[in-house]
């Protein structure tokens, strides 16, 4: 391997040594004709060969060399390059899949040794699995990943981008069978959930996926969930059991905060003398407060023109 513009001027320099051997022979017969004609073409092969091993890189993209099915290195650097015009391979061409609509895959044609180092994106379907406690959840993720080690992306598996997607969407399953969708009443208060935990999760997806893709040469950057839902079918049921979890917790807030109010108000009423009450009163004055606070309509008061015993 070395610099492509160097080998750019040699390439010239034998360009232009062929009619300077032509007229050698033919004008000035320093050499016999038919020497002077092979030489020539001898140099006009030898140009044609060194041109083979010319390549460009952009950023962030990576060029494999394989000389005679032996992997001799990979060139990272972006540039004008120039390799063993063997190692430096105008083929074979392999086939890569790439997403299409609906979830259909197309095929595209795709240079086998060069390989792209840039970060890219790849979102997985919306798959229909149970979570840890058996209920059937929707679930998908976005995956940040990038090649790092080409010889395992080309060599180690087959088709390393339909890899990835594979890899993933298992992953995500897995995810999804280890972690309970919410809360439940006789879950511990420390558990991990998909909803309320997300961070937490991502970070355990990501590691998961790393392990996975690991042997492909891929770095995971960013693993995300981006859906996550119940399955239809229990979507309606589920939604139910959460609006009224939310009432009792709501009713349970309302009721503390009405006995604490009504324990001051009695207890100052007491400090300050305002009122003698006897337990009779407070039963009826408790009572009042009680549904005074916790009701859901205006409480509308009511002029009492006798006793409490009357």
């Amino acid at each position: 391997m070395g610099s492509g513009w160097l080998m750019l001027a040699v390439v010239i320099v034998v360009c232009l040594a062929v009619p300077i051997v032509i007229l050698a022979g033919i004008v000035l017969s320093i050499v016999p004709l038919w020497a002077s004609i092979v030489l020539a073409h001898i140099l006009i092969l030898a140009a044609i060969l060194m041109s083979l091993g010319l390549f460009t890189l952009q950023p962030n993209e990576a060029r494999v060399l394989v000389l005679f099915g032996k992997y001799v290195g990979t060139v990272k650097k972006d540039g004008f390059h120039w390799a063993n015009p063997f190692s430096v391979s105008r083929g074979p061409w392999a086939t890569e899949r790439e997403p299409g609509k609906e979830g259909q895959v197309s095929i595209r044609s795709k240079h086998k040794y060069r390989v792209s180092l840039r970060a890219r994106n790849f979102e997985t379907q919306a798959s229909k699995v149970n979570d840890q406690r058996g209920n059937p959840i929707e679930i998908g993720a976005v995956v940040v990943w990038r090649i790092e080690d080409t010889a395992k992306a080309l060599f180690d598996v087959d088709e390393y981008e339909h890899y990835v997607m594979v890899q993933s969407e298992a992953a995500v399953r897995h995810l999804a069978n280890n972690y309970p969708y919410d809360h439940s009443e006789d879950s511990p208060s420390d558990e991990l959930t998909l909803r309320d935990d997300s961070d937490a999760v991502s970070v355990a997806l990501e590691k998961e996926l790393q392990q996975r893709l690991a042997r492909a040469g891929v770095v995971v950057a960013e693993a995300r969930l981006t859906h996550l839902a119940y399955a239809p079918e229990i979507a309606g049921a589920m939604l139910r059991r959460q609006a009224a979890e939310a009432i009792i917790a709501a009713r349970q807030r309302i009721v503390e905060g009405a006995v604490s109010m009504v324990e001051m108000a009695l207890a100052q009423l007491s400090e300050k003398q305002i009122v003698k009450l006897d337990e009779e009163r407070k039963v009826a004055m408790v009572t009042n407060l009680l549904v005074v606070l916790c009701g859901e309509a205006q409480a509308e008061p009511v002029v009492n023109v006798g006793t409490l015993y009357h």
